[in-house]
């Protein structure tokens, strides 16, 4: 884990082997409000917008969070972890809504909970269906602007609903919409007040496709607007398209933090395990067992080849070559071994 810390905290691994815990000197509170410091996540000189200091939460015997530390600077950051990581209630936290069991959180340099004008920095999208079915998408998102007290509600409403582009759906009940539809609607409710920060939790649940891509689109530009945009995903490949930097959270704790490249470079190096479709699984088993980067080979069906290899990228390039040169057709190649758990299980290794 220590080379994907793209700053430079002490790490030590606990003699019970449990875990490996994060060790950070001060953030320093700088003119405008932010700081600057040594958290995991920050790149060296950059301002962190969000500051989390050595927080858990706990709920009676349950710890949901344990001890992370990190900061987020502007731009797009990733919230990775499975489901049940506590990345929701992290984002609460930040977002002021749960208060830390220890440690503290700042936003802007100032702890977003309990002040009005701080929680006016903030746009929160939860996870949960907040909404009320029988408003209409374009009452919904002036309700959160009237709350805002903005002095043109009419106004920053139909801006909010333009930059999700629901303005054809707009005048119809959020109760009849899909789901892709009220994640939507809820991103337009967040960001009608213009915020500093702009949190989401699992956005992209339940969009098509295309309203994906309109999504991670929206969330890049904001981010290159300076805006700092925490968004969680379980979903590894999910954050490639938008993340320029990946927190990982697995069981409460801050298992990694660096640029997404630096994680998947950490991926790669692992034996990974591949599913080829094919329309000659048995000659072309033949041809890949004859390659170094290829450990093991068996059949899965009549049409599907399971490869262990301990270079993924050369066999990624060998495959469609090996094909190519003996009139093999290949139908498909993805990764087998994807889930969270093999994914995590690399990452927090040591």
């Amino acid at each position: 884990m220590r080379d994907l810390m793209v700053t430079s905290p002490r790490l030590r691994t606990e003699p019970d082997n449990s875990t490996t815990r994060l060790e950070t000197t001060p953030a320093r509170v700088t003119g405008d409000g932010s700081e600057r410091g040594s958290l995991p996540g920050l790149s060296a000189g950059r301002a962190a917008t969000i500051t989390v200091e050595s927080v858990s939460k706990w709920y009676g015997d349950i710890v949901a969070v344990s001890d992370v530390s990190f900061g987020v600077a502007p731009g797009v950051t990733a919230l990775l972890g499975p489901n049940g990581a506590g990345k929701s209630t992290l984002l609460k936290m930040v977002a002021g809504l749960v208060s830390p069991s220890s440690g503290r959180i700042l936003v802007a340099g100032h702890p977003p909970r309990g002040e009005s004008a701080d929680y006016r920095r903030l746009g929160l999208v939860p996870e949960q269906e907040e909404i009320y079915p029988f408003l209409t998408g374009r009452e919904f998102v002036r309700l959160n602007a009237l709350l805002q007290r903005l002095p043109k509600p009419d106004q920053a409403t139909d801006d909010a609903i333009a930059m999700v582009e629901m303005g054809d759906a707009a005048g119809r009940p959020i109760g009849g919409y899909s789901k892709g539809m009220r994640q939507r609607i809820k991103v337009a409710a967040a960001l009608v007040h213009d915020p500093e920060v702009l949190l989401l939790d699992e956005p992209l649940n339940g969009m098509d496709p295309v309203q994906r891509v309109r999504l991670i689109d929206l969330m890049k530009r904001l981010g290159e607007r300076g805006k700092t945009v925490l968004v969680s995903s379980h979903v590894l490949v999910e954050v490639e398209r938008f993340a320029e930097s990946i927190l990982v959270i697995v069981n409460g704790k801050l298992a990694a933090a660096g640029d997404y490249r630096t994680i998947r470079d950490r991926i790669d190096r692992h034996d990974h395990v591949i599913g080829i479709l094919t329309d000659d699984p048995r000659r072309l088993a033949a041809v890949l067992v004859a390659d170094t980067a290829i450990r093991s080979v068996r059949f899965d069906g009549p049409d599907r080849v399971i490869v262990e290899t301990n270079d993924v990228r050369r066999c990624a390039r060998i495959v469609p070559a090996l094909a190519r040169d003996h009139g093999i057709r290949l139908r498909g190649l993805q990764p087998a071994d994807e889930s969270l758990t093999s994914v995590f299980a690399y990452l927090t290794e040591r």
